[in-house]
């Protein structure tokens, strides 16, 4: 693991609501065994994020485990992501995972992409 993708680790929180909903969703579909985030080029505003259920944990992934729940990033990622934190928000707008991300300094309005 290189020494960003360490430092960067150790800034990514996973809330409690974020983690409750990832449990249940990672244990109603057989096989998962995590949720998986990454970053991506794309989105309107350059970066963006995917969220996926993963079957498998490759080398390069960091996990972050909390109260049963586990999400994978990879190390590239997880350079983009250091301070971050993973949500779970249920609202009038709707249910949705939402990243609270330091480093971006600019969104779209729906809070998918981001810049940095």
């Amino acid at each position: 693991m290189g020494a960003d993708a360490k430092s960067a680790m150790k800034g990514v929180e996973l809330t409690d609501a974020a983690a409750a909903r990832i449990a249940r969703i990672v244990g109603d579909e057989p096989g998962k065994i995590a949720l998986r985030v990454s970053v991506e080029g794309g989105g309107c505003s350059g970066f963006s994020y995917a969220f996926d259920l993963a079957d498998t944990r490759a080398d390069d992934d960091i996990a972050i485990e909390k109260n049963g729940a586990t999400v994978l990033i990879d190390e590239i990622s997880l350079v983009y992501m250091g301070g971050s934190v993973i949500d779970f928000v249920d609202d009038l707008m709707g249910q949705s995972f939402q990243i609270r991300n330091p480093n971006a300094v600019a969104s779209c309005g729906c809070g998918t992409s981001f810049s940095i």
